[in-house]
């Protein structure tokens, strides 16, 4: 079970940081990722990072800007969002995947076979 927090109204060019905190014993077996959803839209690619944090990948539109970690130790994942946009605004999802396959493409929704409830992000102009 994954659990979303921090999200929240912020003004453009502000911070927010997410959390999404996994249950149970195993959470360095897991690769974990967040996505995003606007309405109307598909969930879209952020960020993901690999099982001891060792690989980073982003996408282009929050490069620069967006940070992701995690803490196996307390089992959490975090995504530190700055010089957020407008274009920021949505619903965000951490997920979470067993898989250890070679060449497995973590910015497809359908890698991923745990998600959390979601967190609004909601960033004003």
């Amino acid at each position: 079970q994954l659990q979303a927090s921090g999200g929240g109204l912020v003004q453009a060019g502000g911070s927010l940081r997410l959390s999404c905190v996994a249950s149970g014993r195993t959470f360095s077996e897991y690769y974990m990722g967040w996505f995003r959803q606007v309405p109307g839209k598909e969930r879209e690619f952020v960020t993901a990072i690999s099982w001891a944090g060792g690989s980073t990948d982003y996408a282009d539109s929050v490069k620069g800007r967006f940070t992701i970690s995690r803490d196996n130790a307390k089992n959490t994942v975090y995504l530190q969002m700055n010089s957020l946009k407008p274009g920021d605004t949505a619903v965000y999802f951490c997920a979470a995947s067993r898989l250890r396959r070679y060449g497995t493409d973590w910015g497809l929704p359908g890698s991923y076979a745990y998600w959390g409830q979601g967190t609004q992000v909601t960033v004003s102009s």
